[in-house]
C-alpha cells in the first residue's frame, strides 16, 4: 500500500486511477492538482482526491507515488515543476500515449532521479474527457505498456508492475521506440484516418445529407473521431515520424484497392478484401474488449 498519491491532472485518466487505487485499498490519501481550480474542486467533491493542492509541486510533497495524467506535450513542464521534491524512493508514472518524447523529457529534467520514473501507457480511455467521467473500472482488464529505460530502478519497475496488476491489468514491457512504432500503426493512424474521413465528408456541399444517411457501420468506424482535439493534436505531433511512416504504408494499401477498382479487376479486389476480412476475423485484443 502507498501512503500518498500525488495526482497531477485530475481528469478522466488521473481521476479513474485515483478511484481505482482507493477502491483496491492501495493508497491512504490522494492529493491532487489540475491547472483548472474548478477541476480540482470537482475532483474533491466527487471523492476522487482528498486534498486540493495549489501547485504541482505541492501535490507531490509527501507523496510516495506520483501520477502525471497530463497531455504528453505538458510532460516536460510538469516534471520541471516537481523535480525539486523528486527522490529516488518515489515512484513516478505517466499515462501518455507516446513514450519516446516522454522518456527524453524525463532524462533532461530528472537527471540523477530519472530511475524513479516508470513510463506507462494504459490502453484504455473514453471519447469523453473530464473528471466527471472518472471511472474506477476504466483500467480493469486492460493492457498497460511499461517502457523502462536502462536507468529505470528495478525496484520502481517492480512496484509499478505490481500496482497495475493489482488493478486487474495485463502488464507488458517494451522499449519506448518499439512502443511508438506499434501504436503509430494501431492507434495513432486510425485516429488520423477517422479525423480525415469526417472532414472529407463535411467539406462537401452535400456532407450533412450524407451524414444523415449513415448507419451503425459508419458510427463504429468513426467513433474515435469524437476524441479530445487537443490531446490528439499533441499525440500526433509527438509521434509524427512513426505516424507519417505508417500513413505512407496505408496510402500504398489504399492505392492498391483503388487500382483494382479502376481496372475493374474484381477477382484481385475480392482477394484483398478477403485477406483483410480473415485477418480481422481472427484478431483478438490482448486484454478486455471495449
Amino acid at each position: 500500500m502507498f501512503e500518498q498519491l500525488g495526482l497531477i491532472g485530475c481528469g478522466l485518466m488521473g481521476g479513474s486511477f485515483a478511484l481505482a487505487l482507493k477502491r483496491a485499498g492501495l493508497v491512504k490519501r490522494v492529493v491532487g492538482y489540475s491547472k483548472s481550480p474548478s477541476t480540482t474542486e470537482r475532483a474533491r467533491q466527487m471523492g476522487v482526491i482528498d486534498v486540493e493542492a495549489p501547485s504541482a509541486l505541492l501535490a507531490v510533497s509527501g507523496a510516495d507515488i506520483v501520477l502525471l495524467a497530463v497531455p504528453v506535450a505538458a510532460t516536460e513542464a510538469t516534471l520541471k515543476a516537481i523535480k525539486h521534491l523528486v527522490s529516488k524512493d518515489m515512484l513516478i508514472m505517466d499515462v501518455g500515449s507516446t513514450k519516446r518524447d516522454v522518456v527524453d523529457a524525463s532524462r533532461r529534467v530528472l537527471r540523477e532521479h530519472v530511475g524513479s520514473f516508470v513510463p506507462c501507457h494504459p490502453i484504455t480511455g473514453k471519447e469523453v474527457s473530464g473528471v466527471e467521467h472518472a471511472d474506477a473500472d476504466l483500467y480493469g482488464g486492460r493492457q498497460v505498456i511499461l517502457t523502462p529505460i536502462e536507468r529505470t530502478q528495478v525496484v520502481q519497475l517492480n512496484k509499478a508492475t505490481a500496482l497495475w496488476e493489482a488493478l486487474g491489468c495485463n502488464v507488458l514491457k517494451m522499449s519506448p521506440e518499439a512502443h511508438d512504432a506499434a501504436f503509430a500503426a494501431v492507434s495513432h493512424l486510425p485516429h488520423l484516418i477517422s479525423f480525415a474521413l469526417m472532414n472529407s465528408i463535411t467539406s462537401q456541399a452535400q456532407g450533412k445529407d450524407f451524414l444523415s444517411l449513415a448507419g451503425p457501420g459508419f458510427r463504429d468506424f468513426t467513433r474515435i473521431a469524437a476524441s479530445d482535439p487537443k490531446m490528439w493534436r499533441d499525440v500526433l505531433m509527438a509521434n509524427r515520424q512513426e505516424l507519417l511512416a505508417q500513413a505512407e504504408v496505408f496510402r500504398r494499401s489504399l492505392q492498391a484497392l483503388e487500382t483494382m477498382i479502376d481496372k475493374g479487376n474484381a477477382e484481385a479486389l475480392e482477394s484483398l478484401i478477403e485477406h483483410a476480412s480473415q485477418t480481422r476475423a481472427h484478431w483478438r485484443m490482448g486484454a478486455k474488449k471495449g
